[in-house]
């Protein structure tokens, strides 16, 4: 068989088989093992970009970016299928903060007009979460109305990480802990006999929300970068070889699955 007819043959197949196989995935999920809350590093925007160069060559970062945003609503529809009742993806790291104006601005745009059009659909709330502080202001403002305007939907509610770093979500904790308690008149020891594992959570970003219960990476990295640092010292981690924009429904299940055959010990 010559080369050209396996170039052919070979993707129609896959366009056959892949289907039957996301079908059969998906019949044999178990429900009552569906995470309630799944969190999501979207890696690998920058490596599809230049490993899948346009027509017209085109293999720019925000191109890869812009890839990556659009299968967010992807995702969401899987989650919303599976039942998964909340979902944290990390679209921005503090650290991404210090990249070169002409690398972030674009990036920044990218986020607002991501989240914008996920608040427009009215199907999921959104939550902004993150080192606010650190971003443009107008930014904040936006992130800030889409949160308002999306509060109470029913839906999978999403927490957008933006500037987010694991370590500086602790710090910032702590922070508000400690201002909680500040004027209050205690000695220094009795504040600090009064700082908790569950005080400490409560006043974390997601304060409130379950902790994860599945944390998945794209692009073959293994390795959590601080994402939901406190929260995922329990989770299920799930590393996948994909790029982030060649993230498929397929993917999503096997996680799942994988996710349904380990046994939780939470520690023990």
């Amino acid at each position: 068989m010559s080369e050209l007819i396996k170039g052919y043959l070979k993707p129609a197949i896959k366009s056959i088989i892949y289907p039957l196989y996301e079908r059969r995935l998906f019949k044999k999920l178990d429900f009552a093992q569906t995470p309630n809350h799944i969190g999501v590093i979207l890696d690998g925007n920058r490596r599809w970009s230049k490993a899948n160069p346009a027509a017209d060559g085109n293999t720019s970062t925000s191109r890869g970016h812009r890839a990556g945003a659009e299968k967010i609503v992807e995702l969401l529809d899987w989650c919303e299928e599976s039942e998964v009742e909340v979902l944290t993806i990390w679209l921005l790291s503090n650290q991404n903060l210090s990249r070169p104006p002409e690398e972030l601005e674009p990036l920044l745009q990218i986020i607002e007009d991501t989240v914008n059009d996920l608040a427009r659909r009215g199907r999921w709330e959104i939550r902004p979460v993150g080192s606010m502080e650190l971003l443009p202001k107008n930014m904040v403002n936006r992130l800030n109305d889409a949160a308002e305007k999306t509060r109470g939907i029913k839906g999978v509610l999403i927490n957008v990480a933006i500037g987010y770093g694991g370590r500086s979500e602790i710090t910032d904790a702590v922070k508000s802990l400690l201002n909680e308690h500040a004027g209050s008149g205690k000695a220094l020891a009795e504040i600090a006999d009064s700082i908790t594992v569950d005080e400490i959570s409560r006043h974390l970003y997601t304060a409130g929300l379950p902790d994860p219960d599945l944390v998945i990476r794209t692009s073959g990295e293994q390795r959590l970068g601080g994402f939901l640092l406190w929260q995922s010292a329990h989770s299920e981690f799930y590393f996948c070889e994909a790029y982030w924009p060649d993230f498929r429904r397929v993917d999503f299940l096997r996680a799942l699955r994988a996710y349904s055959q380990r046994n939780r010990r939470y520690g023990r």
